[in-house]
């Protein structure tokens, strides 16, 4: 029996029917083995820590998953913006949610890192990544509430990447509100400004 839930590689006209956006993009493409998103501006995840406010307004596109399992995705991208953004999320609530991905900085090292969402507040933590790396792949997975987030490093995403070896960077734990379902699924923002471009080679989520 397959352990397969969605098997998303973008070939167009349209995907997976049950995946649904949260905020829509004001564009998005899909066709050629790849989903673009172009975010729009000020938008962002993130709950009241440190900056003392709080942003549900960036673009997600997901489905219901439940169980336990693993997501996983090949992103590029091509920022413009300081944060500019676009990875993974699974998300209960807009208080309740995790988000992985690299961040822009225009200067200096690039921003790789998770941030988990709980109660409404956020936390980030994060490792440097190579300014002139403009690919990643991303996989998170879910055992229970416990969360594994992992990463491919820079220059081992040639060939298959649901046999490579993944690097792990955050352990995580969602105590979810009663009766929420969990989303699972892609997503992009753009903190600051328009102008930035992501691409999703594919989603594939697995029972586990």
């Amino acid at each position: 029996m397959s352990n397969v839930i969605v098997d998303e590689g973008f070939e167009g006209p349209r995907y997976d029917e049950r995946l649904r956006w949260h905020c829509p993009p004001p564009r998005w493409t899909i066709g050629e083995s790849r989903l673009s998103v172009f975010p729009d501006a000020n938008t962002d995840f993130w709950q009241r820590t440190h900056y003392a406010f709080c942003a549900d307004d960036g673009h997600f596109l997901g489905l219901p998953v439940e169980g336990n399992f693993t997501l996983s995705t090949k992103v590029r991208f091509f920022p413009v913006h300081q944060y500019d953004q676009a990875g993974l999320m699974l998300r209960y609530s807009p208080e309740c949610w995790l988000k992985t991905s690299v961040e822009y900085e225009p200067e200096g090292a690039c921003r790789l890192g998770t941030v988990v969402t709980q109660r409404g507040y956020s936390d980030w933590s994060t490792q440097n990544f190579p300014a002139d790396r403009h690919e990643l792949a991303l996989r998170v997975r879910k055992q229970g509430n416990d969360l594994t987030v992992e990463h491919l490093e820079p220059g081992t995403l040639g060939g298959s990447v649901k046999a490579a070896a993944w690097t792990q960077m955050r352990l995580a734990h969602l105590s979810p509100p009663k009766g929420v379902p969990l989303h699972a699924g892609l997503y992009a923002c753009s903190p600051k400004g328009a102008g930035f471009r992501a691409e999703f080679e594919f989603l594939l989520i697995e029972a586990l």
